[in-house]
């Protein structure tokens, strides 16, 4: 699995003139699922963003995890994240999980956050066409994929 994380101080999804997801301060999360994730996976990536300190503590370090800020999550799922560009200038996405197994990995991933997190998990539209908006924080920009776990 791969997860773009951005530290926000809000975040929203829009489908069709409509707001489906938004969050205060908190983490969105792009999430893309490939073709060969499981759920080891996603037990280590959500423990590994819940417990992630990139939130700012009272001196202004990076100290604090969502979880200790009592932040929220949105998740959005981006399947352009296993995007092959390797040949030509078209990327190739052959390596992302087909649309209902990617679904059911997702659904499965935004639960297990509404279990670890006291704050708010939103989302957005499997499959539809999203309109993401954000107030970045910092800017925190983090890329996280199970795969390589660095």
């Amino acid at each position: 699995m791969r997860a773009l994380l951005q530290r926000v101080k809000k975040a929203s999804v829009t489908v069709s003139g409509e707001t489906v997801g938004s969050i205060d301060q908190g983490l969105l999360i792009l999430l893309g699922v490939g073709e060969d994730d499981t759920q080891e996976d996603i037990d280590w990536l959500v423990r590994k963003i819940v417990n992630m300190r990139i939130f700012s503590d009272e001196n202004g370090h990076m100290n604090r995890s969502v979880i200790d800020i009592k932040g929220a999550i949105l998740v959005v799922s981006q399947f352009t994240l296993h995007a092959s560009t390797k040949k030509g200038n078209r990327p190739s996405f052959i390596r992302a999980a087909a649309p209902d197994v990617a679904n059911t990995m997702y659904e499965t991933t935004v639960n297990q956050f509404r279990t670890e997190i006291l704050g708010a998990v939103a989302t957005g539209v499997f499959g539809a066409m999203m309109e993401v908006s954000l107030l970045n924080d910092g800017p925190v920009t983090i890329w996280i994929d199970s795969k390589n776990r660095e």
